[in-house]
């Protein structure tokens, strides 16, 4: 069995379905079964994908020791996830509202309490990287310090930068330099998306580049190859809405490349 380290994000997450961007004022909305709450968070979200997938995860996160917290550990153990490195160490866990319409666009409001400002005990995360022989390394703060030691351990090191705007981006650039395999969204993007990942292959270290393109599919870069395509994305059902697809396509990925060794094999599994 792969065994995967996953370093990032667990927060209480609470969905609010509109009808559209930009909101019109009205003081009250009554959207029946429009507004749920689950625990989510980008690692927690990778690391339920893998284990789903079959991968034995460990799991490095950060939440409160509050109400939440316990909701958390629940959560957890529901999806088949040890607990062993998840560690209460802030007063309180983080928690998003997101906002999206029926065309599925949608608006993130993230709130990470302190938990930008603390550190994930390196002895405990050395612990959890033995055996793993691939490290998800979300761009949060606390996975900072553990991408060096991560590429040092010989691990493939991967991570998603999300929507980024900027491949001089001061918050990402050791997540920029330090991944094996990088994973982006091209809404934000300054150029064309291949523009964009010949720009980080000529300034990065990565073999892997994709780039998520929403309902466009996903372009993927192979730097020993010298590839650089866009594959279509595969219609499978009616979109309800795209939150959590860049996790999703992330998560699989990484599982089918770890397996195979073949990026091209890996991508068009986890894009169906």
């Amino acid at each position: 069995m792969i065994q995967i380290l996953v370093s990032g994000l667990i927060n209480i997450e609470t969905t609010l379905r509109i009808d559209g961007f930009p909101i019109d004022y009205f003081p009250v909305r009554y959207p029946f079964f429009g507004i749920n709450s689950s625990v989510s968070g980008v690692g927690y979200n990778v690391a339920k994908a893998l284990t789903v997938l079959g991968d034995r995860v460990h799991f490095l996160s950060l939440i409160g020791r509050d109400f939440a917290g316990d909701l958390v550990f629940k959560a957890l153990k529901e999806a088949g996830i040890s607990r062993q490195w998840v560690l209460p160490e802030v007063e309180r866990t983080a928690q998003s509202v997101i906002l999206f319409d029926p065309g599925g666009r949608r608006q993130i409001h993230t709130d990470l309490k302190d938990v930008q400002e603390k550190p994930y005990p390196f002895g405990v995360f050395e612990q959890a990287l033995q055996g793993c022989s691939l490290a998800a390394l979300c761009n949060i703060n606390f996975s900072r310090p553990l991408l060096q030691p991560a590429r040092q351990a010989h691990a493939i090191v991967a991570t998603d930068l999300h929507a980024i705007a900027d491949v001089d981006d001061a918050y990402n650039r050791e997540f920029f330099e330090a991944a094996d395999i990088l994973f982006m969204s091209d809404e934000r993007l300054p150029c064309p998306p291949e523009e964009w990942a010949r720009m980080v292959m000529n300034r990065y270290r990565a073999e892997i580049v994709v780039v998520g393109l929403g309902a466009r599919g996903a372009l993927l870069s192979v730097r020993s190859d010298r590839f650089s395509e866009r594959l279509p994305a595969v219609a499978t059902r009616p979109v309800v809405n795209s939150i959590g697809a860049g996790d999703a396509l992330f998560s699989s990925f990484i599982h089918f490349y770890h397996s195979s060794g073949d990026p091209y094999l890996a991508l068009r599994k986890a894009m169906v």
